[in-house]
């Protein structure tokens, strides 16, 4: 499985940006991808998740309403739409995918539970 992200990049507050991650190498049928980010000197936090089939989605509590992630069967692209960002969304954003078949089929927010990882795309939100 290859995952590349891309999209990132500065951007001011009240701006908004599109990441995309094109994911390879596998059927993904029964996969969920997930948006993580990772802010200087913080954790790695779970973002969004959409299962490839049936495209549902879901999101961190405090992102909702400004975030949308989306899946392209098609390209083998999922995306996160961010608008309205702030200074605190600055991150590196990461992609991961992981089979369901082996979290119970339920959506994790862990880290660890994921076994594929995209190198990750830096955005900078300035105030």
């Amino acid at each position: 499985v290859q995952l590349q992200a891309s999209g990132g990049g500065l951007v001011q507050a009240g701006g908004n940006l599109r990441l995309s991650c094109a994911a390879s190498g596998r059927d993904f049928s029964t996969y969920v991808l997930s948006w993580f980010r990772q802010a200087p000197g913080k954790e790695r936090e779970w973002v969004a998740a959409i299962t490839w089939s049936g495209g549902y989605t879901y999101y961190i509590d405090s992102l909702k309403g400004r975030i949308t992630i989306s899946r392209d069967t098609a390209k083998n692209v999922i995306d996160l739409q961010m608008n309205n960002l702030k200074p605190e969304d600055t991150a590196v954003y990461f992609c991961a995918a992981e089979d369901m078949s082996t979290t119970g089929w339920g959506i994790p927010h862990e880290n660890y539970m994921y076994s594929y990882w995209g190198q990750g795309t830096l955005v900078t939100v300035s105030s």
